[in-house]
């Protein structure tokens, strides 16, 4: 069975990554996808604990065949080529019979629903550093919080497989919440 990991607004926190980088090793991880703001805390985010972007890309390297990276509004170019990958702005995929919309979440709004976007498809997005699961026109969208500095003071993180999403407490393991297929 694939198991992808969701992670979200990492904002160069060494910490969450070193406990990304466990979950990834105790989970039989399959691919990686990674909503956005992974290096830079941007101007309105104070530091995240033991902030060291250069760490945080070190990590990441280990695992580049396996991620997909979604560009967030704190990502620059410099972020693309000391990773070594360009970031999507937006990514359709295929997975377990589902269709999938990757975004940051910064273009996202519910009150400008896009039309685009058909019914049964599920949005999976950060940015707004809260987890949330809403169900609007009949999308589903799936904010999986923030890895690093969260809104809601609980750093958050999600494994996907084919029968549900599983958003978890990256501090102690907990469920937060779930999506089922």
């Amino acid at each position: 069975m694939m198991r992808y990991l969701i992670i979200s607004d990492i904002h160069g926190s060494f910490d969450a990554i070193k406990k990304i980088e466990n979950i990834i090793n105790e989970n039989e991880i399959d691919k990686i996808i990674c909503l956005g703001d992974v290096l830079y805390h941007g101007p309105r985010n104070d530091l995240p604990k033991d902030y060291s972007p250069k760490k945080v890309v070190v990590a990441l390297k280990k695992y580049l065949e396996k991620i997909i990276f979604i560009k967030g509004n704190c990502d620059a170019e410099v972020d693309e080529m000391v990773l070594e990958r360009k970031f999507s702005k937006r990514k359709k995929i295929h997975l377990f019979k589902k269709d999938f919309i990757l975004t940051h979440g910064h273009h996202l709004s519910r009150f400008d629903i896009d039309e685009t976007i058909k019914k049964g498809t599920i949005v999976l997005y950060g940015h707004y550093h809260v987890f949330d699961i809403s169900i609007i026109d009949g999308v589903t969208y799936v904010n999986i919080g923030s890895t690093s500095i969260p809104k809601d003071g609980i750093p958050q993180y999600a494994i996907m497989d084919e029968k549900r999403i599983i958003v978890y407490n990256l501090d102690n393991g907990e469920i937060i919440g779930k999506l089922d297929f």
